[in-house]
């Protein structure tokens, strides 16, 4: 199904429609569980058939960024039953960061730190070494060039995806 976004942004409006054929919005209520950095619960309002969630952009302001689970729930007063389970991300308020805040995602972090220790590899040439009663090891620079390009991939698929975003969506719009 897939009602939610993969990623929510706080400080901006937040509006998903949800079409439950089974639990129409005119015999049942749909409600918005997540649970994660924040305790966050929206409840839908009915549109026709259609569930609409709705929070306005000062409400999310207030939500922590982080990784949370989500239940969307329906409920007719006597029985309760998830209808979707999953995980969604919320993004950081832009606006309320800074100047230096790094907002790379951990893959383009992991992938800089991989390339800066390749590129240092060429003045290091010690695998291990010790010194005193301490020793440190080295990563092979063979398991590095592969980390290297298992995340390079895998920024691949992501920036893949994101461009992938709008492409196919029918997006509907009433004129007053």
């Amino acid at each position: 199904m897939g009602a939610l976004p993969a990623e929510i942004g706080a400080g901006v409006t937040f509006r998903a429609s949800v079409c439950l054929p089974v639990y129409p919005a005119t015999e049942w209520g749909l409600s918005l569980i997540m649970r994660g950095a924040s305790q966050i619960d929206l409840a839908a309002d009915s549109d026709g058939e259609n569930h609409n969630l709705h929070a306005a952009a000062r409400e999310t302001a207030g939500w922590l960024p982080g990784h949370y689970r989500y239940e969307l729930r329906v409920s007719d007063g006597s029985d309760v039953i998830t209808v979707e389970a999953g995980e969604v991300r919320i993004a950081p308020d832009l606006s309320a960061q800074g100047a230096g805040v790094d907002n790379r995602d951990h893959v383009r972090k992991v992938l800089d730190a991989i390339e800066a220790v390749i590129e240092n590899r060429a003045s290091i040439d010690q695998q291990s070494y010790q010194i005193n009663n301490r020793s440190l090891q080295r990563t092979p620079l063979n398991e590095l060039l592969k980390l290297r390009s298992r995340y390079r991939a895998e920024l691949a698929a992501k920036n893949a995806s994101r461009k992938r975003r709008g492409m196919g969506r029918t997006i509907k719009v009433r004129m007053p």
